[in-house]
């Protein structure tokens, strides 16, 4: 979904409450996502791998991964924005931080439960920080860059999203279920929310 399918608000503070209200609840939904045990998002399968491996948190993997992702922009030749450095900074804050403060559910309808509210709270975060218009993540900058070397959206992103699966689930990420809710709901739910709740 392109930035310009969402109405952006004018004033410059609620762009920012939206921008970092956004990542706030992307956190969060991260965070419901991994607390669930029913598997990641293809990214967060990959974050939580090298987690694993490095003995770091989730979050600061984030982090470390936006930034070496942002290197890829410059053959790509993509600018980032105030949104673009929050992105990679907060997300990984406010995944730690909802991960520390979430109970991890013990009961299989409890983690379900996890899994849907996290992927819609995703999808909602999408709106907020696509409406604030404040530069691409680190990850959809990495993908449209793909796209201006010739190749489609849906090939970038699926080529992007394979790699990552691949490599998180090779260093011990979780990959079930809630991976593939994640996948094939998480585009729809974000159409619909646009739908739904317009940024104006």
């Amino acid at each position: 979904m392109s930035e310009t399918t969402v109405p952006r608000p004018r004033s410059f503070p609620v762009r920012l409450l939206r921008l970092y209200g956004g990542l706030a609840m992307y956190g969060l939904g991260l965070a419901l996502q991994v607390e669930s045990g029913l598997g990641n998002g293809p990214w967060d399968v990959f974050h939580q791998g090298v987690a694993l491996k490095l003995g770091l948190t989730i979050g600061t993997v984030i982090i470390l991964a936006g930034a070496l992702v942002m290197l890829l922009w410059i053959p790509l030749k993509q600018k980032p924005g105030l949104g673009t450095i929050s992105n990679v900074v907060f997300v990984g804050l406010f995944a730690d931080a909802a991960l520390h403060l979430l109970p991890t559910p013990d009961v299989l309808a409890v983690q379900i439960v996890y899994v849907g509210l996290a992927v819609a709270t995703v999808a909602f975060a999408t709106l907020f920080y696509i409406g604030a218009g404040m530069g691409a993540g680190p990850r959809d900058g990495l993908m449209t860059g793909l796209v201006r070397l010739g190749l489609s959206v849906r090939v970038a992103r699926l080529v992007i999203e394979v790699t990552m699966l691949a490599a998180g689930a090779l260093l011990g990420g979780t990959v079930g279920l809630g991976t593939l809710v994640f996948a094939l709901a998480i585009g729809p739910l974000v159409q619909l929310f646009t739908r739904w709740f317009p940024l104006t």
